[in-house]
């Protein structure tokens, strides 16, 4: 029981000095780019893209698909859905300001995508990077969707999506500033991506899913991160039907 006080509002736990206070200087809001990476050009944003305009209609016709076709979707339309869930609006040297909401405007996400269908992209995995509105590739293999499905304990219709939305977390860019009330904010700013993307998604008339049941040590193998300094908190299968 007593794990949920994860649940509650941060006046409940007294006495909490965070970094911020310490005067300890911010760390960077984005992970760096080894000087190896491929960066890859994203095109720009153009709402000519979208097939249904009409707020009303994409929230009441939300719903989670798991079935997809066998088709590639664009990167225009890749670029359009990493826009819209992490997309950055301008930024401060603390924080971003971005098309979805975070906690003191600390972000403490970074997207990942298994790319398995995606238009003049290798089967493989790529990071989004948010400042430059790029993608940085991180490695080929043509075996991702097997891998994927194997780190979601056997959900098949994972693998078989046009891509894959992963979301980590860096936990300690939100406790910079909220100390260990951080963690209840990272799980709502999650939800709120995720959010964005379904609605982002019917948008385009594609189908998405979110899923919350993946191997812990599995899937942070295939991102390459080490589980405690930053670790997957999400993910979300996105493709045609």
């Amino acid at each position: 029981m007593a794990d949920r006080d994860t649940l509650k509002s941060k006046n409940k736990i007294g006495g909490i000095i965070s970094d911020k206070e310490r005067k300890v200087p911010c760390h960077s809001l984005e992970k760096g780019i080894l000087s190896s990476n491929k960066l890859i050009d994203l095109p720009e944003v153009d709402n000519k893209l979208i097939c249904n305009k009409s707020v009303f209609d994409c929230i009441k016709e939300r719903q989670t698909r798991r079935k997809y076709k066998e088709e590639y979707i664009s990167l225009e339309e890749l670029s359009y859905l990493l826009w819209a869930t992490q997309g950055i609006v301008r930024k401060t040297e603390t924080r971003t300001y971005r098309n979805v909401p975070s906690a003191c405007g600390r972000h403490p996400f970074e997207s990942y995508i298994i790319a398995n269908r995606i238009s003049g992209l290798e089967k493989g995995l790529y990071r989004y990077v948010a400042t430059q509105h790029k993608l940085v590739h991180l490695y080929s293999d043509v075996d991702i969707d097997k891998r994927v499905n194997e780190c979601t304990n056997g959900q098949t219709f994972v693998g078989a999506a046009s891509a894959v939305f992963v979301w980590s977390c860096i936990p300690y860019r939100s406790e910079w500033e909220l100390g260990i009330t951080a963690h209840k904010a990272i799980l709502l700013d999650a939800g709120h991506i995720c959010q964005n993307l379904y609605i982002a998604c019917e948008s385009l008339k594609l189908g998405v899913c979110a899923i919350a049941d993946y191997n812990q040590e599995r899937i942070d193998e295939l991102l390459g991160i080490d589980g405690i300094e930053e670790l997957t908190v999400y993910l979300a299968s996105v493709g045609c039907y």
